[in-house]
């Protein structure tokens, strides 16, 4: 096997991974099977160190190492069995990233998930950096919720700092003493609080930036929500030309200023006068750009596989309008759900995750609808979710 050569691009000589090198993924959720199924389609192997035993990922790779993604020996087996290395998710241990990158390639660094997974050191980098944030305080532990939210007004959002997603570590709040209720429930963990703001809409940029500072952004994404968890994404979102323009090229001067090498999405407010706030970030493929595998030239996953070895990011344009909607766990409640609801629909596609246990708000698949217009597709998935019964 020849994994790597010299490849002469833009005038820069820099190394490339060809197929059919081994690349590692850290973690063996959904996003890491869709990696896998992008890398083996293009002709690599993959391995995925994964501790859950019956892991999406885990199930399709060639390889699935089963172990703490801390373990030394099982981060030595990636290490050597691999080309280059990646991962599916924020909360994988910053310091297993630096320590594999001391022996193989890996994109995104140690360093941008560090940032990433924690919200104090991501607010504190967005706004140390002139990124629009909007009102917000940490609270640092030990430190008493009065003394840090002095100023900021109610009501407001209190975030766990770290291992919050899709709803949880997070509540709405309407006084101090709800925060400090909260926050002592939370076990006095360190916290974001963020005031509440009124919004127009969400939406989202999934890019990819390679090691030669090449970047792409997909179309933006308009974004809705249920409970704290993504519903429904629209591409291309239902906003000004000018604000799109906008929030890519915030994306794009972020993930500058991280140094980022990878696949990253950032996700917006968008307030009643069109002002744009970076709301977080996701140093990996993203929910909101699942749209991507279906109805652009690339997809997100693809270019996480282009970027991580190094290869020209590919074209992300949109041959059509998409609508994005999640299959939560929910939809199970009586059982497995009739798939001719989707399945009958020529422009709609189905896709599972291969997930062994439905349970409410859990993520087991989704599927897109292309139409004409964004309108005509939203048609279509609304009566999709209507004959799957989701409300």
């Amino acid at each position: 096997e020849k994994p790597c050569l010299q490849f002469a691009l833009s005038g820069a000589t820099h190394l490339v991974i060809l197929p059919p090198s081994t690349l590692g993924m850290l973690g063996g959720g959904q996003l890491g099977r869709m990696f896998t199924m992008a890398a083996r389609t293009m002709g690599y192997r993959v391995v995925v160190l994964e501790p859950d035993v019956h892991s999406p990922a885990g199930d399709i790779a060639d390889e699935h190492i089963t172990a703490a993604y801390e373990d030394p020996a099982a981060l030595d087996a990636l290490s050597r069995s691999c080309a280059a290395i990646t991962t599916e998710f924020e909360n994988a241990p910053a310091a297993s990233l630096t320590a594999l990158s001391h022996q193989r390639t890996v994109r995104p660094s140690g360093t941008s998930v560090a940032i990433a997974q924690d919200r104090i050191r991501e607010k504190n980098f967005l706004r140390d950096n002139g990124f629009p944030i909007g009102p917000y305080a940490a609270v640092e532990q030990g430190q008493t919720m009065a003394e840090a939210v002095r100023g900021l007004r109610f009501p407001a959002l209190l975030k766990t700092a770290r291992f919050g997603y899709d709803g949880k570590g997070q509540a709405k709040i309407a006084s101090l003493a709800e925060a400090e209720s909260m926050r002592s429930h939370w076990n006095g963990i360190a916290c974001v609080i963020e005031e509440f703001l009124p919004l127009k809409c969400e939406v989202s940029v999934v890019l990819a930036r390679g090691a030669n500072g090449e970047a792409r952004t997909f179309p933006v994404a308009e974004n809705q929500h249920r409970h704290g968890i993504l519903d429904i994404s629209i591409a291309p979102a239902r906003v000004s030309q000018a604000l799109q323009e906008r929030a890519r090229a915030l994306a794009i001067q972020l993930a500058q200023k991280l140094d980022y090498v990878g696949v990253l999405a950032v996700e917006f407010f968008v307030l009643y006068d069109d002002t744009l706030l970076i709301n977080e970030i996701a140093p990996r493929p993203h929910n909101s750009g699942h749209y991507t595998i279906d109805a652009c030239r690339t997809s997100q996953f693809e270019q996480q596989v282009r970027s991580l070895c190094g290869l020209p990011l590919g074209d992300p344009s949109l041959h059509s309008p998409v609508v994005m909607v999640n299959l939560l766990g929910d939809a199970w409640a009586d059982g497995e759900p009739r798939w001719d609801a989707v399945l009958r629909h020529p422009s709609a596609k189905l896709h599972l995750y291969g997930k062994r246990e439905a349970r409410p708000g859990r993520k087991m698949g989704h599927f897109t609808v292309m139409g004409e217009t964004a309108e005509a597709a939203l048609a279509i998935a609304a009566q999709i979710k209507k004959d799957l019964a989701i409300t």
